[in-house]
C-alpha cells in the first residue's frame, strides 16, 4: 500500500474582504508584479486579477454628488434683451434672465443649459450619452 502526503496550501480557502483588499493594495504599489504578490501570499495569480477587476467595478458603482452653484440674475439684465446667434448665422433676441435656467457643467469644457420647459426624459438621454464620453 502506498500513501502520498501532499504539502502546500489547502484547496478552497476562504479569503476575508480585508485579506483581499490587502493583497490587491500590494499589487497597486509602484513596481509591484501581480504574479510575485500572488506567489508571496500563496494565491493563484488569476484569482488576484479577478479581485482587482472586482475592486475596479465596485468603485464605479458608488454614487457621488456634484457641486452646485446657484447664480442670482441681475435686475438690469431682465430689462435688456440679449442677442443670441443661431446656427445659420442670424441673430435672435432672447430675454437675458429666463426663469428656471439650469446650467450643468460636465467638466472638460462641456456644459448643458436647459430651462424649466425641458423634457426630463430627453435631458436624461442626453446626459446619459454625454456621461459615457
Amino acid at each position: 500500500m502506498r500513501v502520498e502526503v501532499l504539502g502546500g496550501p489547502e484547496r478552497r480557502r476562504r479569503w476575508s474582504q480585508d485579506d483581499k483588499a490587502r493583497i490587491v493594495e500590494e499589487t497597486l504599489a509602484p513596481g509591484a508584479k501581480v504574479t510575485e504578490v500572488a506567489r508571496r501570499n500563496l494565491v493563484a495569480a488569476s484569482l488576484v486579477f479577478t479581485w482587482r477587476r472586482q475592486a475596479r467595478t465596485s468603485e464605479q458603482v458608488v454614487p457621488s454628488f456634484a457641486p452646485v452653484q446657484i447664480a442670482a440674475a441681475a435686475a438690469s439684465a431682465e430689462e435688456t434683451p440679449k442677442l443670441l446667434p443661431t446656427a445659420d448665422g442670424r441673430v435672435r433676441s432672447v430675454a437675458a434672465a429666463r426663469t428656471g435656467l439650469i446650467e450643468i457643467d460636465l467638466g472638460n469644457r462641456r456644459c448643458v443649459r436647459v430651462d424649466a420647459h425641458v423634457d426630463p426624459e430627453a435631458l436624461a438621454r442626453v446626459l446619459d450619452v454625454l456621461g459615457r464620453r
